[in-house]
């Protein structure tokens, strides 16, 4: 496995001020619950981690078993779901470790993940100790959704503006870390808390925690998975399946005016390079990875780093900021899509293996717009477009097994741009202005 030292490419990011040399970041979890671990992590080459959540003592409890998966193919983890909580490590052990591993390795990124009680005496004690450990900054978990919400703490408080602004003024008060906000997706609309979180004096918000899941039941004995005893409960789901999700969360928060500039750490389902530069063309300065690394190991990372680098030399980045955000001015509402942009499919005949599943798909349900023919000589199976049919709805490109034999193809229509606003078919169209 190569690593790639680039000229061209420079990985290293400031964060609200945490500098790490690339960005990729270990996020809140078992990988980054103690010292031995994240050496490992940095060791490997890590820009940085965010430390398993430190609450307040006696600390937390766990249960056996806490982990779930759904799988595709050959028992690829496709997500991943957990009810484990916070550290289950007492609270003085914690600031030690983290004490000598960031004097040991003063260029990487430590950030340190709190959950208290919503009574700012609790804020106040515990954070000029994460302070004096030398860590970079400090995220605030109000996202986890299982255990620790029955507690008033984790989701319960992310799912409450108010709760979120009211909490983190309390650690701009009583810290001079910056403070990053992480947000909870169990939630109606994403950017209500992330503003609390800007009113409150957040630094950077990160998203997103777990998703509220279960992910599978045990027919045989009748309980979901994992299973504690003879029962279970919702647990907390991450992994490549979350990802659409948690990409329009961050875009929906870089898109909004009222936290337009919000520095953003992207998390969620993010396994290599191309990942997490989606989530930076995004608006997201870093990203934390879990699962992955997880169900992989530490030295995803040199992977992650090298095909980065060598993405962004291809397109002439220079840095992370080069290309941050560059998708967000190109994700809009749906009423301001273009109402007379067409496209239609074309498939390949020479790359076509005659399978028939576009076919199939858009004859049962989507249009009727694929033909299915057959040579009465040879037998032989031909499928073709039927142009004035074909919506361009692309469901035919997306079945097809073969990657790049069906293509969306756009058409020259000679109309303008016009909205759904515009659109004279919406009753509540608005009139567009005439040229003098």
């Amino acid at each position: 496995m190569s690593t790639f030292a680039s000229s061209g490419a420079d990985l290293s990011i400031d964060f609200c001020g945490i500098k790490s040399p690339n960005p990729f970041w270990l996020a809140s979890a078992p990988p980054t619950d103690k010292a031995y671990n994240v050496i490992r992590a940095f060791e490997a080459g890590w820009g940085g981690v965010v430390w398993k959540t430190l609450g307040e003592d006696p600390p937390a409890v766990n249960v056996s078993s806490r982990y779930s998966a759904i799988y595709g193919k050959n028992r690829e983890v496709i997500g991943f779901n957990n009810i484990e909580l916070i550290t289950d490590r007492a609270l003085d052990i914690n600031l030690r470790e983290i004490t000598a591993v960031k004097e040991a390795w003063p260029d990487r990124a430590i950030v340190v993940s709190l959950m208290l009680p919503c009574e700012e005496h609790y804020w106040a004690d515990i954070l000029p100790k994460v302070e004096a450990t030398g860590a970079d900054g400090i995220e605030l978990n109000f996202g986890c959704p299982h255990g620790m919400p029955e507690r008033g703490m984790g989701a319960a408080v992310g799912q409450v503006p108010e709760y979120v602004q009211m909490v983190t003024a309390w650690c701009k008060k009583h810290s001079r870390l910056p403070v990053i906000v992480k947000l909870t997706p169990n939630i109606t609309d994403v950017r209500q808390p992330a503003r609390a979180a800007q009113k409150g004096g957040a630094d950077a918000v990160s998203l997103i925690n777990t998703i509220n899941s279960i992910t599978s039941i045990d027919l045989d004995r009748m309980v979901a998975l994992p299973v504690v005893g003879g029962a279970s409960t919702h647990g907390g789901y991450c992994g490549t399946a979350v990802k659409p999700i948690a990409l329009n969360m961050v875009a929906e928060i870089a898109r909004d005016p009222e936290t337009l500039g919000l520095p953003i750490s992207g998390i969620g389902g993010i396994n290599n390079w191309r990942d997490a530069a989606e989530f930076i063309s995004l608006g997201a300065g870093c990203v934390q990875v879990c699962t992955a690394a997880m169900l992989h190991g530490f030295r995803i990372v040199e992977e992650m780093k090298d095909g980065l680098a060598r993405w962004m030399e291809s397109k002439g980045y220079r840095t992370i900021e080069d290309f941050r955000g560059q998708a967000v001015p190109h994700t809009t509402d749906w009423k301001y899509l273009d109402m007379n942009f067409k496209t239609i499919a074309h498939i390949s005949q020479a790359d076509c293996i005659g399978c028939g599943r576009c076919h199939v798909a858009c004859e049962d349900t989507s249009h009727q717009a694929i033909a299915r023919l057959v040579d009465e000589a040879t037998g032989k199976r031909t499928y073709e477009v039927i142009e004035e049919e074909c919506v361009g709805c692309n469901l035919c490109e997306i079945t097809c097994p073969v990657q790049n034999c069906i293509t969306m193809l756009p058409q020259q229509t000679g109309k303008p741009y016009m909205n759904w606003t515009q659109d004279p078919r919406n009753p509540r169209a608005e009139k567009v202005p005439t040229a003098a």
